[in-house]
């Protein structure tokens, strides 16, 4: 989503006559795109900008902005905290950018913009897409979940869906620049809503565009994993096989005191109607331990529930308190001290990644369609994706890039996979 809003903000820009630098160091205006989700990400950020003010002192004129969810979390917080900032600007003020930039035309003038618009979701405005592989398409801002630990609906504000009649039509756009693999973004991207369409009529509505090859979608909420989208993802050859399903945690009492309103027993019973529908499909997981009152018996049931799915990924992540949100009123004995919370990522990590290893050891030897991304880092390599989302690097020419090859898996690396191309890739059409 942050890509995306990257991509949002350019072409607001471009439109008003801005182009994009090829270094901060050339750039009138350098804005900072940030994530609120952890504590390390801010603090990512605010090096950052110190970093840039560098590049201020030599350019006194050079505006800096800070923009996305850090923005709107901190908000005039962060015009104290670093003065060389000019702009705060949260998720939904990109379409006010241009005029804001030319407010800060004045001397001395600071801007923060941080209202949150219950019907903002851009339609009408169109992205610089910087990839002409993929692309991120949104079709919803925003969270009406109220997970405990999440900051998201706070600082994106309540879940707004875009028109199905001008996603589609973005999309078709899309293709006749030659693209032919669209990601449907959302914050609970499944829960989409819109008059008398569903997300499962639009991912089919999607999947039947004319030289689309690939769909996915993320990320998606459990509660919304219907029998309905199911069948969508089992029937329409575009749907690519491959689902992100978070589970946050494997304990019913973890998951309640996380509000995610579903048990391990629902979780399980939406990956086996997934699986029995999709035998083929590869399953990531979102994951956060010691989350406060999680007992080690608490986390062992996760560990437990990595074992029984065995994801193909899972991103895990220890628990960050983020001011504001519910689960930093809990009980301060709830609280899991630092050490033992840095032990429990470490084998979750461990676990993780041990299932994954053997799932892809078990994949060598497959041949699978590869969509050819970019060079990889090895000499005469390519870097390509299968159609479940499995990375692979094989030997092939640059200008395979964009187009589509037959490929064997040879080799794993545990994550990633080596392999050989057995046929000439094929090319999409060309744009009309």
């Amino acid at each position: 989503m942050n890509i995306s809003d990257g991509e949002l903000m350019a072409g607001v820009l471009e439109q008003r006559g801005y182009a994009v630098a090829e270094t901060p160091g050339q750039a009138d205006v350098v804005l900072v795109n940030t994530c609120a989700i952890r504590e390390h990400a801010e603090r990512r950020v605010l090096g950052r900008v110190s970093q840039l003010n560098g590049l201020k002192r030599d350019n006194p004129d050079l505006v800096i902005g800070v923009t996305g969810c850090m923005a709107q979390r901190m908000g005039d917080t962060l015009l104290e905290q670093a003065p060389y900032v000019d702009l705060v600007m949260g998720p939904d003020g990109y379409r006010e950018l241009p005029e804001r930039l030319d407010a800060l035309s004045e001397p001395g003038r600071r801007l923060s913009v941080l209202s949150l618009d219950p019907a903002e979701n851009y339609e009408g405005l169109e992205q610089r897409r910087t990839s002409r592989i993929s692309a991120w398409v949104p079709i919803q801002r925003g969270c009406d979940h109220r997970c405990t630990f999440c900051i998201v609906p706070y600082v994106r504000g309540p879940e707004k869906n875009r028109r199905p009649e001008e996603v589609l039509a973005e999309i078709r756009g899309i293709v006749a620049t030659g693209v032919t693999e669209v990601t449907l973004l959302g914050q609970t991207v499944n829960s989409y809503a819109r008059g008398d369409w569903s997300f499962a009529r639009l991912l089919e509505g999607v999947a039947r565009i004319p030289g689309i090859r690939r769909v996915r979608f993320t990320s998606p909420h459990p509660n919304d994993v219907t029998p309905d989208l199911v069948e969508v993802m089992a029937s329409e050859p575009a749907v690519c096989e491959q689902l992100h399903l978070p589970a946050q945690s494997g304990n019913n009492r973890t998951l309640k005191r996380m509000l995610r309103r579903y048990s391990v027993e629902s979780f399980l019973e939406r990956v086996e109607m997934v699986r029995k529908a999709i035998p083929d499909i590869a399953l990531s997981t979102d994951i956060i331990c010691a989350f406060p009152g999680e007992t080690r018996r608490d986390f062992e049931d996760t560990l437990d529930l990595l074992r029984t799915v065995r994801f193909d990924d899972v991103y895990t992540y220890r628990y960050s308190p983020r001011e504001g949100t519910p689960a930093t009123r809990m009980p301060a004995d709830w609280f899991i001290e630092d050490g033992e919370a840095a032990a429990r990522l470490r084998e979750l990590i461990e676990v993780a990644r041990s299932i994954q290893s053997a799932i892809n050891r078990s994949e060598v030897g497959r041949v699978e369609e590869v969509l050819v991304e970019k060079e990889a880092r090895g000499p005469g390599q390519m870097l390509g994706r299968t159609r479940r989302g499995k990375v692979v690097a094989f030997a092939a020419p640059t200008s395979l890039e964009g187009a589509y090859a037959t490929v064997e898996l040879t080799a794993t690396s545990g994550a990633t996979f080596t392999g050989r191309r057995l046929a000439n890739g094929s090319r999409p059409p060309e744009p009309t």
